[in-house]
């Protein structure tokens, strides 16, 4: 870029009638991309650090520029620095700036570099410190889960499946369900940082440079691994975004449906959990309302994140090789669903610190529904040597005589079960236990209490 004393775009040289003004307002990222202007000055002095080295600029101009963009970058993070609108985007902003306050020496700091390698360079820091943010929110997750966990292993609830009530199992053990689910997420986005370790600066627009660069060198300044090994693909890769918006995603359906389950615990029908006064609403017209509103945020919110994932892989579909304009929306899909997933975890840990468990009410719905007939059924195959299928057609047909009766399985006498299955005995009341079935469960992975303070331990251990 030349030097601009009209604050034109360096292209005014060769293209010259003006866009329309609607297209100069929807064709700006400006207003996007401007968050980038840390990792925009940490790209642009190792790569001016890297043309000295190479001999390719001398001491003077690399100095010159270096605190040129320090002093930009001190202006921006004092709300000092002007934006021109004119200028499209944070890059030629920071070079115009460059212009204003070094001269034409700041022509120098787009040599061997094209906006294509220095946006993705940007982006990528951007997204390797977004993803180790992530990472360290979902941690704290994970460890708030834990928490109440640890307090509510022999916390005793129905689980269900299709919401109606299944089997027994410890409350612990279904909060240990979502530490599982946030575990994956914490390996999808730590997995994806081994793409966005691959340092683009360099290729330059699309085929590389004449100029004797050294990637390597802007590849350990930058804290990269290794540079990008095709230059065409570099320009065009977007995949790293991909990458980020569906582990986003993920994360977001994870926190939904943490969310959903905690919506129907609060609920008067099945009050499992009371949420505290710092966690619920009111109602205009309603007093004595209490409404989960956090959570349904957390819940709604959730289409948001996907929506982005699926306009990135929309825009990606049809582009050949190698840059287009298209993928400028890249940026904003990164951050709407970074700035969303960011702030929906910090919701769900302040949910997580500030519910209580009705221990009295989860025990009494774990009586209901017969939710021991699993447990009937095994105790046949063990003790009577019956196939299942046998075993589980005398069960229910205990089942069908307690309801049509209207007792609970421990409730039934010994007399009226030998009527149906004679080979049955006392013995058999033991099973009917909620405590028992619960702690019969200990295969791995079960929910017996002794597998689940293993399990615990084994996820302290991890973070």
């Amino acid at each position: 870029m030349s030097k601009n004393k009209n604050n034109k775009p360096i292209w005014k040289t060769r293209i010259k009638k003006d866009n329309t003004n609607l297209f100069k307002k929807i064709g700006s990222s400006l207003s996007v991309d401007k968050r980038l202007f840390i990792e925009d000055i940490e790209g642009s002095i190792a790569h001016v650090e890297m043309l000295f080295k190479q001999k390719i600029i001398n001491f003077k101009i690399k100095n010159k520029i270096v605190w040129g963009l320090n002093r930009i970058k001190n202006e921006i993070i004092k709300k000092k620095f002007i934006y021109d609108e004119n200028l499209e985007d944070i890059h030629m902003n920071i070079e115009n700036r460059l212009f204003q306050l070094i001269g034409e020496d700041a022509g120098f700091i787009h040599t061997a570099r094209s906006r294509n390698d220095q946006v993705i360079t940007d982006l990528k820091i951007w997204l390797k410190k977004a993803t180790k943010e992530i990472v360290g929110n979902l941690n704290l997750t994970i460890k708030n889960i834990l928490k109440s966990a640890d307090k509510n292993i022999e916390t005793i609830m129905p689980g269900f499946t299709h919401l109606k009530n299944a089997q027994p199992v410890s409350f612990a053990h279904y909060l240990l369900a979502y530490v599982e689910m946030f575990t994956r997420d914490k390996k999808k986005f730590n997995y994806n940082l081994e793409n966005l370790n691959e340092n683009p600066l360099g290729v330059a627009a699309l085929t590389g440079t004449s100029f004797n660069i050294d990637r390597f060198y802007t590849t350990k300044k930058l804290k990269f691994t290794k540079p990008t090994k095709n230059s065409i693909d570099t320009v065009s890769d977007r995949d790293f975004v991909i990458d980020f918006l569906y582990s986003c995603s993920a994360c977001s359906i994870h926190i939904s449906r943490i969310a959903e389950e905690f919506i129907i615990w609060n609920s008067d029908a099945f009050n499992l959990i009371h949420l505290n006064d710092k966690i619920v609403t009111g109602s205009s017209i309603m007093p004595q309302k209490k409404n989960p509103d956090p959570l349904e945020f957390l819940r709604g919110k959730t289409g948001g994140s996907i929506g982005n994932l699926f306009s990135m892989l929309t825009i990606l579909k049809g582009l050949p090789l190698s840059y287009f304009k298209d993928l400028q929306d890249d940026k904003e899909l990164a951050f709407k669903s970074f700035d969303q997933l960011k702030n929906s975890l910090i919701i769900l840990n302040d949910v997580l610190k500030n519910f209580s468990v009705n221990k009295k009410r989860m025990i009494e719905l774990a009586n209901i529904g017969y939710i021991t007939a699993t447990d009937l059924a095994d105790y046949m195959v063990r003790e009577l040597n019956y196939p299942f299928r046998k075993a589980y057609l005398q069960t229910a047909k205990i089942i069908n005589f307690a309801e049509k009766n209207k007792k609970k399985l421990n409730e039934l006498k010994i007399e009226e079960i030998k009527k149906i299955e004679p080979k049955l005995n006392t013995d058999v009341f033991k099973v009917f236990d909620l405590k028992h079935s619960i702690n019969s469960k200990t295969s791995f992975g079960g929910t017996s209490f002794v597998n689940i303070k293993k399990m615990i331990r084994s996820y302290k251990k991890d973070l």
